[in-house]
């Protein structure tokens, strides 16, 4: 039983570490994109026409 108490404390300390290094990533920009947006200018977008659907002509029979 004793073994389950330190797995468990140990994990959490192994979470806890990768938490603050996911922190500290975080704060020092590693995440940034800057890449993207200087190249998201570069591609215009298609235009997309849109379809205007017709209404179409109903035959006067039925089935």
């Amino acid at each position: 039983m004793s073994v389950i108490y330190l797995l468990i404390s140990i994990s959490i300390i192994v979470a806890i570490g990768f938490f603050i290094a996911f922190i500290r990533a975080v704060k020092t920009g590693q995440y940034d994109d800057d890449y993207t947006p200087s190249v998201r200018m570069l591609f215009d977008d298609e235009l997309i026409q849109s379809k205007v659907k017709k209404p179409k002509a109903e035959s006067s029979t039925t089935l």
